[in-house]
């Protein structure tokens, strides 16, 4: 019988390749936001080691344990995260891919120095321009981009998007790819589990996918 994760990464190689890429091209980020110690670590007997986690207290509950256990292991911050929690977040987590106003990326410059830790990050661009979503607005993204890695020197290696639900989400994609190629960024984070494939055909590099994987969350 065919594993979820086998279904998915199958997927995933045939959108790749469907697009004129090799499947090494988009990695898979696990996204196991809710999802218990025993959930993941299937996934991990897989070989599956880049997971995306919303939270960085729920995280610290889980994957310090599961990092001992399993070597190489990369954690993607995926949520939204409050200024008071950069310090845990660099800490823990290897890429924030939710960087999306001026003073969150001066609190991660100034902590990576006194922890002498550096993540990599994505810019959370909104591209629908929705009031109740977090992201840089799209005409605001060059100016971003420009304090963050120009002024900060943090290291800034693509941008993430969620497009709104119910909508096509193409578009969208074809949005960030545009603005990530203005500014000289190779990654690009978007697609879910409902519409990883149509992502990957307009470029992503990455891909979030959770309930494809682990089932609804709890």
């Amino acid at each position: 019988m065919t594993s979820p994760l086998e279904t998915v990464r199958k997927n995933i190689h045939t959108a790749a390749i469907n697009s004129g890429r090799p499947a090494e091209d988009v990695t898979l980020v696990a996204v196991s936001k809710t999802k218990p110690i025993d959930a993941i670590t299937p996934i991990l007997d897989q070989g599956q080691r880049v997971f995306g986690e919303n939270k960085v207290q729920e995280a610290a509950e889980k994957w310090p344990e599961l990092c001992a256990r399993y070597d190489s292991v990369q954690l993607h911050l995926i949520g939204p995260l409050q200024s008071n929690k950069v310090r845990a977040a660099i800490q823990l987590f290897d890429v924030i891919e939710t960087l999306d106003r001026p003073k969150l990326a001066r609190a991660f410059a100034r902590i990576s120095q006194e922890e002498n830790k550096y993540c990599d990050y994505y810019i959370q661009v909104n591209v629908g321009r929705e009031d109740q979503k977090a992201g840089i607005d799209p005409d605001a993204v060059d100016s971003f981009v420009a304090l963050c890695r120009d002024e900060l020197k943090l290291s800034v290696v693509g941008l993430m998007c969620i497009p709104p639900v119910g909508q096509d989400p193409a578009p969208y994609f074809a949005e960030l790819k545009a603005i990530a190629a203005r500014n000289g960024l190779d990654k690009l984070s978007m697609g879910m589990s409902g519409d990883y494939p149509c992502a990957i055909q307009c470029g992503a590099t990455s891909v979030r996918v959770g309930t494809a994987l682990f089932g609804k969350r709890l």
